[in-house]
């Protein structure tokens, strides 16, 4: 074992095997993987093998598709075969709505590169003769979908590795990880310390184990996943060609070939946790006990949809657990709070994503930043609000959602409400429809009196059109009030913070007094933030922007600190305020402040700080509304102290709530 490595990756699946492959063919020869088994022992052995492309995140899609096409290329390098069965997919739709979800996709495969196409009943009989199409209207053809020999393939990765110059310690348990002062890590394992410039933490289902070493609490959860396979199938093993993937959503199923037989398998909607407390050392080479009841209700859709199941005897059932994040998508990159520990977790579907998990992660490390927008897998989208109950109740929620339509502006109700602001209450009395964002419930819109409090989520318009419609319209004739704790906030201070932000911003630096909008790019020239600048003194300045990637944005800030003169502070949930804006937004402002608000005294962009109502505030001539607007910001003790004030002076200019809706959508 070697004393000292560029990298250590904990962790011996197909996760942790591309990881490695992939630093090696950057260029970072020194690493190595430290396995406390064997290669697979985790969840990448009981795997069905199934990959596709399919994605709701338009990038996840493309990061899918090269992980497919990287399998030739794999097996070129490796000399290992990864068995791979290039059969094809469909995924079928029984209603409208799916059929708009696939058409929708389908587009953005086109816009990234994936040749999909959308076909009818007649296709998909011929296609996959066993396919029953009652009731089918359509289906998603993916000619890149197919399947793989998980452990060859797992095994490929890790031989191009040490072909290209990796070392792989197997059977090392790795017991502490220690923080050195010089921003490396020891790595203590049972057979010695390896001293690492980066450790990756890609231990699938112990990877929250390992994040306990370092202190952090991971959001991702095993759960128990079940399929079965068949004995010879007549119809199948006569087919003049393998069969294709088939997966039915409205079954909650997907089904392949195995030889002369299939595989079907189930995201049920009375699914099982696993290992809510840990994961066990010990564990890795079992299977879960079977549980038919379980997937009972799906078997028998599946029976109907797949006639020639109901014939079949079963040869093995696969009852084995992986894990998800909340959201369904990977935990990857720099981990927020540390130095050079890297998260390669989460990834549900090793096969499908894999590849591109470990393309990502390479390229962060060794040139410094993704060759493509990969937010929806970053670990930073998610914070400290994820506590192990919440990423449990969303992981499962999450699991039954697996094959259902992902509409643009649905608000999924799991593990919510879990972060509100002090105005909570006094919104749900006005009949909000909450949305979450960074586990923070937000407004998105106002019920009409008699409505549901609850938006459809649809392609098209949804419910909430003509109440959204009436918030526009008090904007737009008189006055509206709104929340905006939903951005993130920064304070910076420091003798030096005005020459850092000047480094750190694409955008000019105002005035004191004043404000700016600025885009934030990384070394790339990428857009990575875009923010208001609110200098409030000579080196004090407010910056403002999305509240989602508050956590990304204090990385890359910390990470490009000075040693001295600079100090920035995350308050986003410290200082939270409100917006008015209208037409009438400046007579309702001067009915509660100390301060002229007269157009000359108080122009469009300046900040100033005065007395609104009993709070001393920072007020901002400026809303993203369009519109004559004020952004007043308070601690958040003071902010329904803050409220009543300024919907008492607004009542008598008409003033009305709106919602995210209304701002983002301008609905009229």
């Amino acid at each position: 074992m070697k004393s000292h490595v560029q990298v250590a990756v904990i962790g011996g699946g197909v996760v942790g095997a591309s990881v490695l492959y992939h630093l090696t063919k950057l260029g970072w020869k020194d690493v190595v993987l430290i396995e406390r088994s064997e290669l697979t022992s985790g969840s990448t052995w009981h795997a069905a093998g199934g990959f596709h492309t399919l994605n709701g995140d338009t990038n996840m899609s493309a990061l899918q598709g090269y992980t497919i096409e990287l399998y030739k290329e794999l097996e070129q390098v490796s000399g290992q075969s990864c068995g791979l069965h290039h059969v094809g997919g469909l995924t079928l739709a029984t209603t409208k709505e799916r059929m708009d979800y696939l058409k929708a996709e389908r587009a953005k495969h086109q816009y990234m590169g994936l040749n999909t196409s959308i076909v009818g009943p007649d296709e998909i009989r011929e296609i996959s003769p066993i396919t029953n199409t009652d009731g089918v209207i359509g289906a998603l053809y993916d000619p890149l979908d197919g399947h793989l020999d998980p452990s060859g393939t797992t095994h490929a990765y890790a031989n191009a590795a040490k072909i290209q110059g990796a070392e792989i310690y197997l059977h090392t348990h790795v017991n502490e990880l220690n923080q050195r002062s010089d921003g490396g890590w020891d790595v203590v394992t049972n057979k010695g310390t390896v001293v690492a410039e980066h450790v990756v933490n890609a231990a699938g289902l112990w990877a929250r184990e390992v994040g306990h070493m370092v202190g952090i609490e991971l959001p991702l959860h095993p759960m128990e996943h079940q399929y079965l396979v068949t004995d010879d199938i007549p119809e199948v093993y006569n087919h003049h060609c393998e069969l294709p993937h088939v997966m039915d959503p409205a079954g909650e199923s997907y089904l392949r070939q195995e030889g002369r037989g299939l595989v079907i398998g189930f995201y049920e909607q009375n699914c099982t946790p696993w290992a809510t407390g840990k994961t066990s050392w010990d564990f890795g080479h079992e299977l879960l006990e079977n549980n038919l009841d379980r997937i009972g209700d799906s078997l028998a859709i599946a029976y109907d949809r797949f006639p020639v199941l109901a014939e079949a005897g079963l040869k093995t059932i696969i009852n084995g657990p992986f894990t998800f994040a909340p959201d369904g998508n990977p935990l990857v990159g720099p981990v927020p709070g540390l130095s050079n520990f890297w998260s390669a977790c989460a990834v549900m579907a090793g096969f499908s994503q894999g590849g591109g998990v470990g393309l990502t992660l390479a390229e962060w490390m060794v040139e410094g930043e993704p060759s493509r927008d990969v937010f929806a897998m970053d670990v930073a989208r998610f914070g400290n609000f994820s506590t192990r109950a919440y990423t449990r109740t969303k992981v499962i929620e999450n699991y039954q959602k697996r094959f259902s339509v992902s509409y643009p502006n649905e608000e999924l109700p799991a593990g919510r409400p879990l972060h509100t602001t002090p105005l909570y209450e006094i919104w749900d009395a006005q009949g909000a429809v909450f949305g979450q964002g960074f586990g923070m419930e937000h407004v998105n819109y106002f019920a009409k009196a008699g409505e549901p409090r609850f938006e459809t989520p649809s392609f098209n318009r949804s419910n909430a059109f003509e109440a959204v419609g009436e918030e526009c319209r008090a904007v737009r004739e008189a006055v509206g009030i709104n929340e905006v704790h939903n951005f993130g906030k920064f304070e910076l201070t420091g003798n030096k913070a005005t020459e850092w932000l000047d480094v750190i911003m694409a955008g000019r630096i105002p005035a004191i007094g004043r404000l700016t909008l600025s885009p934030m790019l990384s070394s790339k020239g990428r857009i990575i933030g875009d923010f208001t600048i609110s200098r409030l003194a000579e080196n004090h300045y407010q910056l403002t922007s999305s509240y989602g990637a508050q956590a990304y944005h204090l990385r890359w800030f910390e990470k490009h600190l000075p040693e001295t003169g600079v100090t920035i502070k995350n308050i986003s949930d410290q200082r939270i305020g409100l917006q008015i804006a209208g037409p009438k937004a400046r007579d309702v402002l001067a009915q509660v402040t100390n301060l002229d608000v007269s157009n000359d005294a108080f122009r469009f962009l300046d900040v100033k700080q005065g007395e609104v109502g009993l709070c001393d505030a920072i007020i901002q001539r400026v809303s993203y509304t369009g519109d004559l607007g004020y952004e007043i910001y308070v601690n958040s003790s003071q902010v329904v102290s803050l409220y009543k004030s300024l919907s008492q002076a607004g009542e008598a200019y008409g003033m009305k709530p709106f919602g995210m809706r209304a701002l983002c959508t301008r609905q009229f």
